[in-house]
């Protein structure tokens, strides 16, 4: 009874589990142990108080007050925090710089951006040099009504705490320091970051009338050194329009205090904001320093204080760590994006830690590139895969005059001897790994851990939230991290770790104006309907099994869909990428075009003939490739993509696949687009709505799906599967594939024996439970299967040789010495025969 209830169980959570990979559900239980200490202000949220009418609108008439001037002003702000911009307006693009560095962006279509007040939001803006008297002020000047109370509280107690006390390295001691005096002062009132401070012999006076309970003066007092003691409040700075403006440090009363230091002028204030990262660095400050060993209690001590640390490197005056002789090529020159997004970065003298976001194809690698020649320390890059780690080592040498010798690389195929080297590649695998490792690989770790890393650049960085990756940052000490990545999505809510794991957002780009300056492709996205024949149909229906999938993604009207796509772009001579998830599918779809195609087990040697002949050769327009390609694939002379099978609603995976041909075509640009992304769906299936949910990410982008139920011409096309018998030949053959088939390429690529399938997520999609790293030598596992094949094949010989002497002994008698001894000697030779012939081709097994 108990076994039946048991193996009911079982059933039952076998269900459970395709239903969570289907449904794309994070069921991760491990999540409820995981320590993630995060203020209890960034949960806060924006207080509304509104009418809403029988539909469900909101009335904010009564609420807010329309400006007499408001057709000049480019914001509409909501009482609940959603910030709506006209793409219009002559004020946009100050407006919009405002807004990226204080909000989060939700849709950006052509007219109306809608953006998005949040917490961590406001911690980045606050992260940047942005104070809170000037977000209030920009925001009144720039909204169409009155800025309404909710979000003035709500900005307050966001940014009263943070980004008021940094954490800085200043030649190899560190440094807890404010602009704020009074922030310091409750900071040291606490037992336990008194113990975390370092005190000198001789105490200044300055840090005396800190720890007492006497309230700081106005009175200006400078240090010699690379630490220097503000002033307090109301300290005055030049501007950059030559006027003297109040740079205040005591929140949002400072507007109200001084409001005629403020300029009036929209344009002059956002100047004043802009200049401010400038400023900071002759802005006094008081600090103190802290004992090297009690850094990680300090920052969880300030963080249950509701103070974060931010972290930056003084990477100029670090005298410890040597400068490693790296620099820009005369040639390299950057995108004004680029520049922007460094000087987020840089704009304080200092390096900040934090996440820029920038489209596929905008130069990401770059950015990462100057910024490590900008810091001029060791650093370390982490990737997602070993051809991730050779396109940014290739990167590295194109755009700078780094080169082989300070270059080594950490993979489990190429492991390169650190000899005196500065830029050390690898993966998050490699690095996370907890099983057992070779000699080589060991030693490599105890010297990547043994250094001290001045800058850390995490490419695809929405992987480290993952249980497995988050592991790195405390294995590998860096000074600085920089994240990088185009999608800052995740279908589980870990994505928000990021701002305490790395650090604020710094830069975000508009993908809709960089494509409409040339900086990427103009694509035009478009949802192909296939309908599905009656005989799959009826099959899909009654099938419960995940044979569903493998059934849509083999609709014959599908096929016929994808192979005229095919033929129409190969007469234009484009070059065509074709995407499928599943393996069984893109072998049939492949084989049956006469396409090469390549994905997890293809070898080494295979992928890079088919990728050149691709790039190069003009007999080859169409490639077809599973997940493996969905990122680290740079193909800059593909211009169309047509995806036939994909992973389930994945934002992510659609907006990685739309920057495999985002790459700014050359000589296109007269065209009103210059590449083309299909989408081809089975009508009347559940694929459909994983279309819906995968879209969403790339229209809030701005780009719009167009949806073709019909392609003009397929009927005067010579087409596969055109039949009925051909329609039932595929058909049964899709019902005689296992569920093996029928499932996804695993997220490796290999199809490696004794590989089970258990509970997933996107969660795994986004750096993986189940992504790990294994090191071993190909060889070494074929023989050791070999070996243990033909000790088994021993073992049964050595059965049926006994069973046949005993049958002759029975048959012929046991007086019968002669014919016996015949037998068992020929018995004998065999066995010693094939046991020789074992041991002398495994020996140095035994």
């Amino acid at each position: 009874m108990g076994g039946n209830k048991k193996n009911k169980k079982e059933k039952e959570d076998r269900k459970a589990a395709k239903k969570a990979r289907y449904e794309e559900l994070d069921l991760d239980e491990d999540d409820d142990n995981e320590v993630t200490d995060i203020p209890n202000v960034a949960s806060a949220k924006v207080n509304e108080s509104s009418n809403e009418d029988e539909f469900g609108a909101k009335d904010y008439r009564r609420i807010l007050e329309l400006k007499l001037d408001h057709e000049s002003r480019p914001l509409w702000v909501a009482p609940n925090g959603h910030i709506f911009l006209e793409s219009f307006s002559p004020v946009y693009k100050h407006a919009h710089d405002f807004l990226i560095a204080i909000s989060e962006p939700v849709c950006r279509p052509e007219n109306i951006h809608e953006y998005k007040l949040t917490a961590y939001s406001l911690y980045a803006a606050v992260s940047v040099g942005l104070q809170t008297a000037d977000i209030i002020e920009y925001l009144r000047r720039l909204s169409k009504t009155t800025l309404p109370e909710g979000i003035i509280e709500f900005i307050k107690l966001c940014t009263v705490s943070y980004g008021k006390v940094k954490l800085v390295l200043k030649q190899n001691r560190y440094f807890v320091e404010s602009l704020t005096p009074d922030v310091i002062q409750i900071l040291l009132k606490d037992p336990v970051i008194q113990e975390c401070r370092l005190r000198e012999e001789v105490e200044d006076p300055a840090m005396q009338m800190l720890d007492s309970e006497t309230p700081i003066p106005n009175t200006q007092k400078t240090v010699d050194g690379a630490t220097k003691f503000p002033v307090g409040v109301g300290t005055s700075t030049s501007t950059a329009n030559g006027t003297v403006a109040a740079k205040t440090t005591n929140g949002a009363n400072a507007a109200e205090e001084e409001p005629a230091k403020v300029p009036d002028d929209i344009f002059s204030y956002f100047e004043k904001i802009d200049q401010e990262d400038e400023d900071e660095l002759d802005t006094k400050c008081v600090s103190f320093e802290v004992i090297q060993d009690k850094i990680e209690d300090l920052q969880k001590k300030c963080i249950e204080l509701e103070y974060p640390l931010l972290a930056e490197y003084d990477f100029r005056n670090d005298v410890v760590n040597p400068d490693i002789d790296i620099d820009l090529k005369p040639s390299t020159t950057l995108r004004p994006y680029q520049e922007k997004s460094l000087r987020k970065m840089f704009g304080n003298g200092r390096a900040r830690s934090g996440v820029i976001v920038l489209p596929c194809g905008a130069g990401k690698t770059l950015v990462g590139v100057t910024a490590a020649c900008t810091v001029r320390k060791r650093c370390v890059v982490l990737c997602t895969s070993g051809v991730a780690v050779e396109q940014w080592r290739s990167q590295f040498k194109m755009w700078s005059t780094a080169n082989d010798s300070i270059i080594c690389r950490f993979t489990s195929d190429a492991k390169d001897k650190p000899n005196d080297c500065s830029i050390c590649i690898s993966t998050y695998s490699m690095l996370a790994h907890t099983n057992k490792r070779s000699w080589e690989a060991e030693q490599m770790m105890q010297w990547l851990q043994s250094k001290e890393w001045g800058l850390m650049v995490l490419d695809e960085v929405q992987t480290i939230p993952a249980k497995m990756f988050r592991r790195v940052l405390m294995i590998v000490q860096a000074h600085c991290k920089l994240g990088l990545t185009a999608t800052l999505v995740r279908e589980d809510d870990k994505i928000a770790d990021l701002n305490f794991l790395i650090g604020p957002k710094l830069y975000e780009a508009n993908w809709m104006e960089l494509q409409n300056k040339g900086f990427i492709a103009k694509v035009q996205c478009a949802e192909v309907w296939c309908p599905m024949t009656p005989e799959f149909y009826r099959e899909y229906l009654n099938t419960q099994s995940q044979k569903k999938l493998l059934i849509f993604t083999m609709n014959p009207n599908k096929f016929q869909a994808c192979q005229f796509l095919i033929h129409f772009h190969e007469r234009r001579n484009d070059k065509i990428i074709v995407f499928s998830d599943n393996v069984f599918a893109l072998k049939n779809y492949a084989i049956k075009l006469n396409k090469p195609y390549l994905y997890g087990p293809t070898s080494q040697g295979e992928r890079l003939q088919i990728l050149q002949n691709f790039q190069h050769n003009p007999k080859v327009n169409t490639i077809f490739v599973s997940k493996v390609a969905d990122t680290s694939f740079d193909l800059p002379e593909a211009n169309v993509l047509i995806q036939i099978s994909a992973h389930g609603g994945s934002r992510r995976q659609e907006a990685q696949r739309l920057g495999r041909i985002l790459r700014a075509k050359k000589g296109a640009a007269a065209e009103e687009y210059n590449a083309y992304f299909y989408s081809l769906v089975s009508q009347d299936t559940i694929e459909m709505q994983y279309s819906l949910k995968r879209q969403r990410f790339l229209v809030n982008q701005g780009y719009s799906y167009k949806v073709i139920t019909e392609l003009a011409g397929m009927e005067e096309e010579n087409l596969g599967y055109k039949t009925k018998e051909d329609q039932i030949q595929l058909l049964q053959k899709v019902l005689a594939a296992t569920d093996a088939d029928a499932e996804e390429e695993g997220e490796t690529g290999a199809l490696k024996p004794m590989v089970y399938r258990k509970t997933g997520s996107l969660s795994s999609m986004s750096g993986a439970d189940d992504a790990l790293y294994y090191e071993g030598n190909s060889a070494s596992v074929v023989s050791s299967l070999s070996l243990s094949l033909s000790l088994s094949l021993l073992n049964k010989i050595q059965l049926t040789l006994a069973s046949f002497l005993t049958y002759s002994r029975r048959h012929l008698g046991e007086n019968n010495q002669q014919t016996n001894s015949i037998y068992l000697s020929i018995y004998l030779s065999i066995y010693l025969s094939i046991y020789l012939s074992i041991y002398l081709s495994n020996s140095e097994r035994f």
